[in-house]
């Protein structure tokens, strides 16, 4: 099988388009347009832009949260990572929601009532309306800058009361690398530069003792971290030589199967861990997972992800 063929089927327009823009070689203007064009019209887009509510709301309505992860807040990071932008008046209605919906006194994102705007729900907000086409706006600036002010002394992030970061927190340098480097501010640089470090001196996977699912690749991925995750940022701001990146792209590596595409590993909340039977139990009725392929079989999305990763520390397919 030829892989990039594959991802290039008119029947996922969404991964076509990111095929042509990501890994495809001498792709034009025209023919990227008519593909980002075609995004809305059929497959996952199509589907669920479908579910959407009068009032730019998915399940929840106003209650832009909840449930997880069907309401508006994960529809749109879901949509965000399929090329679709604010030029589909479904996507720049619910961003408009969002946006107003969710903007902080603090400068950052969070959900109403919240006193101190959360890690996670600034960075992947800001990253989401980035992707959108919001680079301009100015809520989103604010929310970069707030992400720069809370980055902790170690260079990370943490989504909780913490004085350290955890490579957990991985939205903020997510967000950074969708923004624009000709926006970035000289505490974006420093923020961008000190948060690499701290992945990096962790190898994109170490900290304290293993944790199984930041080793299966998982899609949508929500607030959660695994490498694949960690990969897609830091290549993006440039670390792919650094080779403390070894043991994350050798693990990418690995995971390649013998037809050259990868597999979905699990979808989120990833539940296999042992750990986490207790928190199954009690949050059984708290997430409804939401997935656009299906577990433990090719993955356009990750394969997509893992090949765009491998192009940009110079291996093609």
């Amino acid at each position: 099988m030829k892989v990039l063929e594959w991802l290039l089927e008119p029947s996922q327009p969404a991964v076509r388009y990111l095929a042509l823009r990501d890994l495809a070689e001498g792709t034009s203007h025209g023919d990227l347009e008519e593909a980002r064009r075609a995004i809305p019209k059929k497959g996952w887009v199509r589907d669920i832009l479908s579910k959407q509510k009068t009032g730019g709301f998915w399940d929840g309505d106003k209650d832009l949260y909840r449930p997880k992860y069907l309401s508006t807040n994960w529809m749109l990071l879901t949509l965000s990572d399929l090329g679709v932008t604010k030029k589909e008046p479904k996507v720049g209605q619910a961003s408009r929601l969002w946006m107003e919906t969710y903007s902080r006194p603090d400068g950052g994102f969070d959900t109403p009532g919240a006193e101190h705007s959360e890690h996670c729900l600034v960075g992947n907000t800001a990253r989401a309306l980035i992707k959108f086409g919001y680079a301009d706006e100015p809520r989103v600036a604010s929310a970069l800058d707030l992400l720069v002010k809370t980055q902790k002394d170690d260079g990370g992030w943490h989504c909780f009361p913490s004085s350290t970061g955890t490579i957990d927190a991985w939205e903020g340098m997510s967000a950074f690398a969708a923004y624009p480097r000709q926006k970035w501010t000289r505490g974006i640089k420093a923020a961008a530069e000190r948060g690499a470090e701290f992945f990096l001196e962790r190898k994109l996977c170490r900290q304290g003792s293993r944790y199984d699912p930041w080793f299966r690749f998982h899609f949508p991925y929500h607030y959660y971290y695994d490498v694949l995750v960690g990969l897609d940022f830091m290549t993006s701001l440039g670390y792919g030589d650094d080779r403390r990146m070894g043991q994350a792209l050798s693990l990418l590596r690995s995971k390649r199967r013998n037809d050259g595409r990868w597999d979905l590993d699990a979808v989120h909340p990833d539940f296999r861990d042992e750990r986490w039977p207790r928190w199954r139990s009690k949050y059984a009725n708290y997430y409804t997972p939401f997935s656009l392929e299906q577990a433990e079989r090719p993955s356009k999305m990750i394969t997509l992800r893992a090949l765009t990763v491998l192009k940009r520390v110079g291996e093609s397919d």
